[in-house]
Order: structure tokens, then sequence, then C-alpha cells
């Protein structure tokens, strides 16, 4: 049920590089407005569904059997239905156990109405079972809680409320919120700003496996914010959140490869981190492989993918006039095929796949005697 999220990435201090792309506007950039790039995460919940057909015809008195027949009786009959993806059957059986006190049951609740999975989204519900469960000793209810406190969503928003809950969260081992607890301390208005309690605590969250603490903390351990500046170890937490998927990671760890900063120099690792990142989507991305297509480095040389890239970063707003020169040679009708494959990736265009599946007519034999 642990969700990753990120208040933002870290602060100004860090001087983080503008990498990732997001669709995401519910997070919150804590850097100064000078200093705001257009990288956040775009940290997205563990999936739970897709929802089971048998939901949709679910009967309230069906939910023991139900549990029983899928789970049978050795796990926790309501988490294993929500983990399926049966929320109303979750919601039926947690609830007893929830009356009684049941803190774990009590936040399976609050998670149901706080995503509104199988009943409308009600963060005011969400909010006083997170608390219940709080108060109860749940440290991912308190985390919970504290995120609803961070945005306002069924409470009054206060983010000094917030923090404290964050701290009371760490404090019992929750790794998520000592993520977003480190964060806070880097932002210093909460809490007493101190990047080397930030380090500490987002140090302890990238060594739990969370993604986007690697992340922070490959730029603290290489700009050394309140830890020793540590080249190799930074090329580590990058690759291990570029492993995990995080585009903004695989650029940066891209680029340490290209540069040999902390590892040995490979432009060839280099290239195929640029081009997972590219084909993801990143403009970023996207513009610097298209320059090492262009000049076949790390790479075989490809006139047409780079100029395809270049189109495709293009259409996302970054332009490049050095890129351009590497291109300025390129044939006319490259140029012209490579932007009729941007208009369509990341399919291909039907005038090429028309003639890719339209035979050859076989030439006509001249007439014999």
């Amino acid at each position: 049920m642990m969700r990753r999220f990120g208040l933002a990435l870290l602060a100004a201090t860090l001087a983080l590089p503008a990498l990732a792309q997001s669709d995401r506007t519910d997070v919150l950039d804590l850097r100064p407005k000078d200093m705001q790039y257009p990288d956040n995460l775009g940290l997205e919940d563990l999936p739970i569904g897709p929802v089971p057909d048998e939901f949709y015809s679910q009967q309230p008195n069906d939910a023991a059997d139900i549990s029983g027949e899928i789970f049978g009786n050795n796990v926790d009959e309501a988490f294993g239905a929500f983990q399926r993806g049966y929320y109303l059957t979750a919601l039926q059986l947690a609830m007893p156990r929830a009356k009684q006190g049941d803190a774990h049951a009590q936040t399976l609740i609050g998670e149901i109405y706080n995503k509104g999975l199988g009943v409308p989204e009600d963060p005011l519900a969400a909010a006083d079972w997170y608390a219940m469960a709080s108060k109860a000793g749940d440290p991912l209810a308190t985390f919970e809680l504290a995120l609803l406190y961070q945005d306002g969503r069924g409470v009054t928003k206060d983010r000094k409320h917030a923090a404290e809950l964050f701290r009371q969260s760490a404090d019992a081992g929750n790794m998520m919120a000592k993520y977003n607890l480190g964060l806070l301390y880097v932002e210093g208005v909460y809490v007493e700003p101190s990047l080397t309690r930030a380090a500490e605590l987002i140090g302890e969250a990238a060594n739990a496996g969370i993604t986007e603490a690697r992340y922070d903390f490959g730029g603290m351990l290489s700009e050394g914010a309140g830890v020793a500046p540590n080249p190799a170890a930074a090329a580590e937490q990058y690759r291990l959140a570029a492993e995990d998927g995080m585009v903004a990671a695989q650029i940066e760890y891209a680029t340490i490869l290209y540069l040999g900063k902390g590892v040995p120099q490979d432009r060839e690792a280099a290239a195929r981190w640029y081009a997972r990142a590219a084909d993801a989507g990143n403009p970023v991305a996207q513009n610097r492989y298209a320059k090492l297509l262009a000049v076949g480095e790390g790479v075989t040389a490809n006139v047409e993918d780079a100029a395809m890239y270049r189109a495709l970063a293009r259409r996302q707003g970054l332009k490049d006039a050095q890129l351009d020169k590497l291109l300025v040679a390129a044939a006319p009708e490259v140029v012209a095929r490579a932007e009729e494959r941007a208009r369509f990736w990341p399919s291909s265009p039907p005038t090429r796949v028309a003639a890719a599946t339209t035979p050859t007519p076989e030439p006509v034999k001249p007439a014999t005697n």
C-alpha cells in the first residue's frame, strides 16, 4: 500500500540539472523561482488494479467467500482482497476490525477512501481513518495523514503539522516519511534548515530502495551538499535510479558515463541510456541522442534518425543551434523523411507502412513465340 510520493526535488542549494519531464501538477517545487526547472520527477502511485470483472457484480455478503476462495485462510483477507482489486470486499472485511481498533484495517480503509477505490473519493473520510490509525501507532497512516495536511486535502492545509507527522512516521521507520522529512530539512521553513540532516534522511531512504531518494541523494553526493563529495557514489545512486526507470536519472547517468565522472568513460553506454530516455519522450535526451547519432559517437551514425530526434525535441520546444549545424549538410529528402517519422512517432508513418506492405509487382516477361 505504500505509494511513492515526493514533495519536490532538492532545493536550489543542490543546483540539480534540469532533466526530467512530467505531467504532474500536484508536486511542490521548494526551490526559489529563479532556480526552478521543468524537472519534476513524474512520480506515480504503485499500481493496484486492474479491477477484476467480478468486482462489478459482487454482492455484499460475498466478501468472505470471495476472499476465502482466492486467498485461503493464511493471509490477511482484507489486504489480500485489496491487492487483487476487490475493493468493496476489502472494505467490508476491514470495517469490523477497524471499528475494534485494528490500526492496519483503519489504514486500509483510509487508503480506499483517499484514492476512491470502489467508492467515491473522500479525503475527509480518509483523514479520519488515517488519524485513528496514526493514533494507534501505524506509521504508514501517519505518513498518509501528513500528505493530506501537506496538500490540504480533507483537512485544513497545515504544513507545520505535516512536518511533525512526517517526523513521527520517520521516527517509526517509514522510509517515504524520511525522504519527505529530508526535503523539508532542505527547505528549512517548517523544520530547522540542515543539509546534513537532510542527507542522512535522504540517504537512508535511498539505501532502502526509494527511487526518488536515490536520485536526490546522487545530487547531494555530486554537489557535496550535507555530505562529502563522492562522484563514484553519486554515479551509483544515479545508476540505481536509472535502472528503476526514472528518466531524469537515466539522462544524468548517461552524462556521467559520457564524461567519465566517477566512473570509467563509456560513450556507448551513454548513448544507450540517452536513447532509452529519448524513447521515453524526454526532449533533453532526444536532443543529446540526436547529436550522438549525427556524429556517430557511441552509436552508429544515422543522419535520418538524428533529424527525427531533433524534430521530436523541437516539437516540445527545445531548439539547439549546435545540433542544427551538425545536420546542415543533411539532404532535404532525408530531413523530410525524418520529420514525417517524427509526426507519427512512436508509430510509423502510414506511407511507410503502406510502402512496406504493398507487394512489388513482378516484371512483365516478354512474349515468346
